[in-house]
């Protein structure tokens, strides 16, 4: 068999191993794993940079299927080139990543090939994706991570950083918003590693495309600042080889490939049908499908003798071979620059600089305080001078979040200036929290930053974060109808509570200045969760932490700040950001009063709910059944804490447009309509 005829064997067998799997799982969408299997393959056996034998291989190019709903294309390539699992330690973990029985197990319970690429479960998985658009975004923000750590780590003779971004996309992607501001973003940061290899099948779940999408893409790309080529037919593997090759030669721009392709090519029945995009062949119609392929009609899950071999021929000893070069310059590299080295190891093990957190400032009690924005900015710059890779920015609102890194030496990330540590993503927050991902992916510690009511902009990027456990951070100021003036439309109120809905999400609101330097203690020290950083506007009294228990505090979640009066508590107030100063000031008058009383700073319900059940006891005690809690948020989730009598002082409504001194007048946010509540409590539980 010559090597052309061995091509289409594999080609063929990545076509009918997704076939089996989605038939035999009566779910799943095998138009594109049919259609773009020559593509993936090629890209794969000829031209990527990937070793199978270790699939976490620094250097290795990326590739993302941005098109998550054909994972069975990326199952059938792990599974054939035989990569290797890699477990959560970054070590190898002696097993296939994706082995026969797990594809015969697609979208089952427990098995390595779920129903969208997931990047914790499948090694070779560089993302997971599913929602449409975010590969092709995270794919940007890998793209600035190549470009970034390149222009840090690599020396002449060096170049110890030099690998491309690929995202396999569709029309749907091309659809959503988020790859057009990603898009436009690569375009102005001339990511010229960066290559998307758009599916053009004119097909989508509704139907033919042209019933909602006619515009011209590649004008729209040119007019982004890409290079755009055609591949006038997916089986034509010249064309598309070719189409790779100036991809690679472009200096200045990032590539967009556009292919034309037949969804569910070989089906005789429903080739550029809807039906074939979103659910299976049937039966029939897999065997027919199967015959034009020249393949046994009953056989199922076929992998025919030489496929195997030559897999390994191709893509294992392309990328064995880059793979034994590198390592072997890298030993070179170390011996020559042992410092950056080790961070460069650092980097990949997602570890910190010994000593990072000693550069974290603490800040003297201060009546006035500061805004948790301004204290952030403080505690920020200071660890990112002991931290090189901790680099991020804003959607266009640095001056206004106070993300900026302003030591000397930050610098501006900006095209062919790639060295800089300040991210500029424009009016994109979407696209932002995609990139921030992307960045993560590559080992970054990557930074979002905007007001807290555009997290709604970011909100599947946020979840993407929590199901990939990846250390990005997202800094949120505004914090609250503290905006003032600005008005509801800019006041968040039901922010908090979307946030705190997503499971493995750290959302931390600090108190003060000094909560705010706890809070980016912990944020940096987490490897695998990521974190939301809710800061105020406005400023915030620092707490004398003489008279009040140490912030340290923060990393249970909650802790006690202070009892008040000279007896056990008989109500306690329990308080987030801003309120925490209000709930001080009540438990003063109530102790006057006679009633003793508690109060609870709270930066964190996730950290609290992990905390041993008899902390959490010492600090909310059930025999006092007195409680308030106070945030200027809605109020959904406080019965927790407060039980399902207790008073909660939030927001029931949206905010209004006023000096913030009226609306706190407005909305409750006073120490007297404090002491009310509690008074009323305690005289409930009298009863």
């Amino acid at each position: 068999m010559d090597a052309s005829e061995l091509d289409r064997l594999c080609i063929n067998t990545i076509r009918t191993l997704a076939i089996d799997a989605i038939q035999k799982a009566r779910s799943g969408h095998p138009g594109t794993p049919m259609g773009m299997a020559p593509v993936a393959y090629s890209l794969w056996q000829k031209r990527l940079d990937f070793d199978p034998a270790d699939p976490i291989w620094p250097n290795r190019d990326r590739f993302v299927l941005s098109s998550g709903h054909a994972s069975m294309l990326l199952y059938a390539l792990l599974h054939l080139t035989g990569t290797q699992a890699v477990n959560a330690a970054y070590q190898s973990a002696g097993r296939p990543a994706v082995t026969l029985d797990d594809i015969k197990t697609f979208r089952q319970l427990g098995s390595a090939c779920p129903g969208h690429p997931e990047y914790h479960i499948t090694s070779g998985v560089e993302a997971t994706t599913g929602p449409l658009g975010q590969g092709v975004a995270m794919s940007v923000g890998m793209a600035i991570a190549e470009r970034w750590l390149a222009s840090h780590f690599n020396r002449p003779d060096f170049a110890v950083v030099d690998w491309r971004t690929y995202a396999l996309c569709g029309d749907g992607c091309m659809m959503e918003g988020i790859s057009g501001e990603a898009a436009s973003l690569a375009g102005h940061l001339g990511l010229h590693k960066l290559c998307w290899i758009y599916d053009s099948n004119r097909v989508t779940i509704e139907g033919h495309t042209g019933i909602a999408f006619t515009e011209d893409v590649a004008t729209r790309f040119l007019g982004f600042g890409w290079n755009v080529l055609h591949v006038r037919d997916a089986n034509d593997a010249n064309e598309v080889l070719g189409a790779f090759d100036l991809a690679s030669r472009e200096r200045s721009r990032p590539t967009l490939i556009i292919v034309e392709s037949h969804i569910g090519y070989g089906a005789p029945h429903k080739q550029d049908s809807p039906e074939v995009h979103g659910e299976p062949l049937g039966d029939d119609e897999v065997r027919l499908t199967k015959r034009s392929y020249g393949w046994p009609e009953d056989a199922q899950f076929l992998v025919p003798d030489g496929v195997y071999r030559h897999f390994a021929d191709g893509i294992g000893t392309r990328g064995a071979a880059k793979h034994a070069a590198w390592r072997d310059l890298f030993a070179r590299y170390r011996a020559a620059y042992p410092d950056l080295a080790g961070h460069f190891d650092a980097v990949q093990a997602r570890e910190l600089p010994a000593g990072w957190d000693d550069a974290i400032p603490a800040f003297p009690a201060d009546a006035k305080g500061l805004a948790g924005r301004d204290a952030s900015a403080i505690v920020e710059n200071a660890v990112a001078r002991t931290i090189p890779w901790l680099i991020g920015g804003a959607a266009d609102l640095a001056p206004s979040t106070k993300t900026r890194l302003t030591f000397d030496s930050a610098g501006d990330f900006q095209p062919a200036e790639y060295g800089g540590r300040n991210l500029h993503f424009g009016i994109r927050e979407h696209a932002m929290g995609a990139a921030v991902n992307g960045m993560a992916l590559a080992k970054l510690r990557p930074f979002g930053a905007g007001f807290l009511i555009f997290s709604d902009y970011m909100r599947t990027p946020i979840r993407l974060s929590a199901i990939m456990e990846l250390p990005a951070l997202y800094v949120f100021t505004h914090d609250s109808i503290g905006v003032g003036e600005d008005g509801p439309t800019h006041q968040p109120v039901e922010q908090l509570a979307g946030l705190r809905a997503i499971p493995g999400l750290i959302t931390l609101r600090p108190c003060d200045a000094n909560e705010v330097a706890e809070a980016w203690r912990f944020i940096l020290s987490a490897r695998h969760q990521p974190a939301c950083l809710i800061l105020s506007r406005q400023p915030l009294p620092t707490l004398d932490r003489n008279r009040f228990a140490p912030a340290a505090g923060v990393a249970r979640g909650a802790y006690v700040l202070a009892d008040f009066g000279d007896t056990p508590p008989r109500a306690i107030l329990i308080g987030t950001g801003s309120e925490v100063s209000l709930c001080v000031a009540a438990a003063t008058q109530l102790a006057s009063e006679g009633i003793a009383t508690r109060v609870v700073s709270m930066p964190s319900w996730e950290l609290f709910e992990r905390q041993h059940e008899s902390y959490r006891d010492d600090v909310l005690p059930d025999a006092i059944r007195a409680r308030v809690a106070v945030e200027q948020a809605a109020t959904i989730g406080w019965e927790r804490y407060v039980g399902r009598h207790g008073a909660v002082v939030g927001m029931h409504t949206f905010g209004a447009s006023a000096p913030l001194k009226g609306l706190l007048e407005k909305f409750g946010f006073t120490p007297e309509h404090i002491v009310t509540a509690a008074r009323e409590q305690v005289a409930r539980q009298g009863r």
